[in-house]
């Protein structure tokens, strides 16, 4: 099985060694630097101290606060002091790249409204982190983890941010992640950026935390931040939400505006959340729903979205829904196989009826024109994004980026080089008949061809299979390990949701189950989600072991 991450370190065209070569990055992986943080040099894990908030839900800080017993500002300053105590020092999880200087003067603003008796809604000062490559407007930057971008403050707030200060929301903090969302070389190491060195696992801290949105996962399972978002184009939420024991949505494309995210694909490219519960993650999703005239794929949203998700939220929501369930996925440890037949038969003893197996063509989603699309739309999108960051951008093109990397590889590639990169720049414009053949026929293959086939054949109301394979030791000079099952690519490709659940824990390793459908289905694979995860219990804060036996 192979997901989008599998497509750019296995699909490696021929001369891409050279190019490689010629960049001036350390190709047989370079001295572990400070900053990198490679998993297993700090020896025994830090003595984590017991947190006043570990695992507290938005409903229960919001009770907290209406009571008087907290504040936002109280709230903001103890997320702040456990990312101080946690991230950069201690277990050293390296999830946040920066904190918003300006957080606890919006949550002084945001008790005094409480006070006046104006409560925004559910996320009335609400801690949220971001991903490192969604646009803020204050003194927080936007970098994708690039040093290249070091500095650049956008000219406004993503549609994301800005509607989650209109609810109430902190924007506390910015996460670490994949540099440039996991596309720049074939031999990545998932949760390293030049900005925000390694990310760690906090279940295991010499395992990977997997994906791109790795920090925002990591920052959410180690109650670093009461909520945070992540991004995905290939199983960037999915991932590291199963790899982290935490809920993570893939919202169908064009919920969520991507206006102001730095993009890879915008066929493929959404926000969404990552929490520790469904009830927190629908809570986040309604506050970030709406047609921005910036995003034009967020139109067909009209009619379809909804500001609440949380009415959706029904514990006997799996009573007589069907649920399809695919096996084709390969590439799993046996024993995450065992978590999943004990997940369908948990989805069975709630009252589903179970269709298995309820198969998909694996050529769908690894066909190698899933590449094709994400090289040419990279080269657009990334271009665009610059462009629109304005005279003073310190980067202002795809072609730029690429030599600042080779002038600056010591700090930029000690690890792996800029393959991607340098492919996607060689693309021409998106008319090319190469482009648009590999768009139409990958999306007809997992939507009309797949998901929606299966769905109409089947009469289903949910799609399951296991989300990821266990994490694996982070290793910056093999890269990443690709062969582990993965479930995430048919929704990516397609733009459908996807909701990752806890099913079980592996030696102490999380895996999650995956339920994804059509378009617009997220009403429904939230109530189904909702119900397994209350009939089942099975999220476990981490535990900040150095490794394990």
């Amino acid at each position: 099985m192979i997901d989008r991450r599998g497509f750019i370190g296995a699909t490696v065209a021929g001369g891409l060694g050279a190019v490689a070569a010629a960049s001036g990055c350390a190709p047989e992986g370079g001295s572990d630097d400070p900053a990198a943080g490679a998993a297993g040099d700090a020896g025994a894990a830090a003595a984590v101290p017991p947190f006043e908030l570990d695992e507290v839900t938005v409903d229960e800080l919001q009770a907290s606060m209406a009571s008087g017993e907290r504040t936002a500002r109280s709230i903001a300053e103890m997320y702040l002091e456990r990312i101080e105590a946690l991230d950069g020092q201690g277990p050293e999880l390296r999830s946040i790249i920066e904190t918003n200087p300006d957080a606890l003067a919006i949550a002084d603003e945001l008790d005094a409204e409480r006070a006046a008796g104006h409560v925004r809604g559910p996320l009335h000062g609400i801690p949220v982190a971001l991903k490192d490559n969604i646009d803020t407007h204050d003194r927080m930057t936007t970098t994708a983890g690039s040093l290249a971008l070091e500095g650049s403050i956008p000219p406004q707030d993503s549609f994301v941010a800005a509607r989650l200060r209109e609810a109430g929301a902190i924007v506390a903090a910015k996460a670490n992640l994949s540099e440039w969302a996991y596309f720049r070389g074939i031999r990545a190491t998932s949760g390293w950026s030049a900005r925000g060195g390694q990310c760690r696992n906090p279940y295991a801290l010499d395992r990977n935390p997997c994906g791109s949105s790795s920090g925002s996962g990591v920052a959410a399972s180690a109650n670093l931040c009461a909520l945070t978002v992540g991004t995905e184009t290939g199983g960037s939420i999915m991932c590291p939400s199963s790899s982290n024991g935490i809920v993570g949505i893939k919202p169908t494309v064009g919920l969520w505006s991507r206006a102001g995210v730095i993009p890879i694909s915008h066929s493929q490219d959404t926000a969404g959340p990552m929490c520790r519960t469904v009830r927190d993650a629908a809570a986040l999703l309604g506050a970030c729903t709406g047609v921005d005239p910036r995003d034009p794929a967020t139109a067909a949203s009209e009619g379809r979205a909804h500001a609440d998700y949380t009415q959706f939220l029904d514990p006997a929501g799996l009573q007589g829904a069907r649920i399809g369930v695919v096996r084709s996925f390969p590439g799993f440890d046996p024993r995450v196989l065992a978590l999943f037949d004990e997940a369908i038969e948990a989805m069975r003893a709630e009252g589903a009826v179970i269709v298995d197996p309820a198969n998909m063509d694996a050529a769908a989603w690894n066909d190698p024109l899933s590449l094709v699309l994400l090289e040419y739309e990279f080269k657009a999108g990334l271009n665009a994004y610059l462009a629109g960051l304005g005279p003073d951008a310190p980067v202002k093109s795809l072609a730029e980026v690429i030599e600042f990397n080779e002038r600056n590889a010591e700090r930029e590639m000690p690890h792996f080089c800029q393959e991607r990169l340098i492919a996607s720049e060689s693309r021409g414009p998106l008319t090319d008949p190469e482009y648009l053949n590999a768009v139409a026929t990958i999306q007809r293959a997992n939507r009309e061809d797949g998901i929606d086939r299966l769905a109409r054949e089947h009469d289903l109301d949910a799609i399951v299979a296991p989300t990821r394979d266990l994490p694996w030791p982070t290793d910056h000079i093999k890269g990443d390990r690709l062969d582990g099952g993965s479930s995430a690519a048919p929704a990516a490709i397609a733009g459908y949701p996807d909701i990752t659940v806890p099913m079980g824990f592996v030696r102490g390793l999380p895996a999650g189950v995956s339920f994804f459908g059509p378009a617009w289905t997220e009403p429904t694979l939230l109530r189904i989600a909702y119900a397994y995860e209350q009939a089942t219990n099975q999220r476990r804060a981490p535990t900040f072991a150095t490794t394990l036996g």
